[in-house]
């Protein structure tokens, strides 16, 4: 697709914008996902603001799929579709509230533009397969993309999916896994260590990109790579950082699901600020 500086510097720009409303949904106080949604936030920027087919009506079916397996880092998502116009900014701060349409984890009946309701770790990818494989039978050029993190690979239905979707063939399917090596309560390496996860998804059919996921022009590269990829699926392996963005979270277990203090948020302004400079 040959992205320019420009679009690099777009993307740049968007992740920061994810980021500054990730914060406005968790104010001081208010338990919220911040490590996994700001691993995520420049792959979900890139995909959203750059590559994907988005069209104004969310269900337009012309578009192309993305889905969180990795449920519980959906503000990074939610902040796409306020800026996108697909929610009311409004939502925003009523995230994880009984009245709110901005659930913990995604609810596809609740909330436009989510394709289907995660969380579950390890569902994702079966889900988005099915996806993938119903477009391919309509004829549709449409497709799929399928954020993952690292821990949830410990999850066996990945496999599954993962070899289902070797054996079909699902070229229109892309996984991306944000590889942050920190989950809920630790280090993934200190509480279930998987090696080498090129060779691993490699070995099972897929055709492996491997980027640092912080990198804007990496990011647009593999994901214009993956669309060229035929007969097998993709996985774009994402090396990030747990809370980037954020000094004091960035690479932090306690920052997987914290409230923060009034410390934190004011850290977290200051360095929003700090970012939007830098850009």
């Amino acid at each position: 697709m040959g992205y320019t500086l420009s679009d690099q510097r777009e993307v740049r720009k968007r992740a920061v914008d994810i980021r500054a409303d990730i914060i406005e949904m968790l104010p001081a106080g208010k338990v919220g996902h911040l490590g996994g949604s700001c691993s995520a936030a420049d792959i979900t920027a890139a995909l959203y603001f750059k590559h994907m087919r988005v069209f104004a009506d969310p269900k337009d079916p012309r578009r192309d799929r993305c889905i969180f397996s990795k449920g519980h880092a959906v503000l990074a998502q939610y902040a796409c579709f306020a800026e996108l116009g697909y929610i009311d900014r409004a939502e925003l701060a009523r995230v994880k509230t009984m009245g709110g349409i901005l659930q913990g984890h995604p609810d596809m009946d609740l909330t436009p533009g989510i394709e289907a309701v995660t969380g579950s770790l390890g569902q994702g990818l079966s889900v988005s397969l099915g996806m993938a494989l119903g477009l391919r039978l309509d004829g549709s050029d449409s497709r799929v993309y399928t954020i993952m993190g690292d821990g949830e690979q410990s999850e066996g239905e990945i496999w599954e999916a993962a070899m289902a979707a070797a054996a079909f063939k699902a070229d229109n399917l892309c996984g991306i896994l944000d590889c942050n090596g920190v989950q809920a309560t630790d280090t993934t390496e200190n509480t279930f260590p998987i090696h080498d996860f090129n060779a691993k998804w490699t070995s099972f059919g897929w055709h492996v990109i491997e980027i640092d996921g912080h990198d804007a022009g990496q990011i647009l590269d593999a994901l214009d790579a993956a669309g060229k990829v035929k007969g097998q699926p993709t996985l774009i392996l994402a090396h990030t950082i747990k809370g980037k963005g954020f000094p004091f979270a960035e690479g932090k277990a306690k920052y997987h699901n914290a409230g923060l203090s009034q410390e934190d948020y004011e850290a977290a302004q200051a360095a929003i600020a700090q970012m939007r400079k830098e850009v």
